[in-house]
């Protein structure tokens, strides 16, 4: 009688036969903590993860477990349920932003073709995981890794799309003010140092001639 394949031999081979994912993953930190409980200490790891197709949809996500690929795990579905969608303009983001986020403060502006990606840290991760190919960015604050991951994430979501940030440019610039008109005086217009304009349509009052008065009747004799 052959002898059927082991379960774990068919889930490697499955495995193998699985399509790539469309989605780019990358485990930004995994770190150690603890939480002080009633019995003591409880120690457990924390996985931050970044997620991204690199056509304008990013994620992050965090995990925590008792192992540490348990907690890869539940950060990358974190991740996933967290996606955002970024506009993206010729590989670069349409405007500036300015973001502050706890302690940490950032900084992104639009840049060049050929420029690269100006950024360090997990701001870098997440841009390229986003689909940005060009882009001038500076960190301000905190290193934190997961604060200024958050910050980077707060930032896209903020970013709006090219119509909208030319309207928004426009309506600030045609804001409606006081125009300046320049009138000519003259010095019978001037009394006492007070300046005292009148309408150049109004017309000075007619004076009218008194009545005259009745002349007495003559008698005739």
């Amino acid at each position: 009688m052959a002898k059927s394949s082991s379960p774990d031999r068919q889930g490697r081979r499955d495995r193998r036969d699985r399509e790539p994912s469309e989605f780019a993953e990358t485990t930004l930190s995994v770190d150690r903590v603890t939480r002080v409980v009633k019995g003591g200490r409880r120690m457990r790891f924390r996985a931050i993860v970044v997620i991204g197709n690199r056509k304008g949809k990013v994620g992050l996500g965090t995990g925590k477990a008792n192992e540490v690929q348990a907690a890869v795990q539940k950060a990358t579905k974190a991740a996933k349920r967290a996606m955002i969608k970024v506009p993206i303009t010729k590989g670069t983001i349409p405007h500036d932003i300015d973001v502050k986020f706890k302690a940490a403060k950032l900084r992104l502006m639009p840049a060049s073709e050929g420029t690269g990606i100006i950024a360090g840290g997990p701001l870098r991760v997440i841009l390229d995981h986003a689909g940005v190919r060009n882009v001038l960015a500076k960190r301000f604050g905190t290193k934190n890794t997961l604060v200024n991951a958050q910050a980077g994430i707060l930032a896209l979501k903020r970013i709006k799309p090219l119509n909208a940030a030319h309207q928004a440019a426009e309506d600030k610039v045609n804001t409606p003010k006081e125009a300046m008109v320049v009138k000519s005086i003259t010095k019978e217009q001037i009394v006492e140092g007070n300046l005292v304009v009148k309408p150049a349509s109004a017309k000075a009052p007619t004076s009218t001639p008194p009545a005259a008065a009745p002349k007495p009747e003559e008698k005739k004799v």
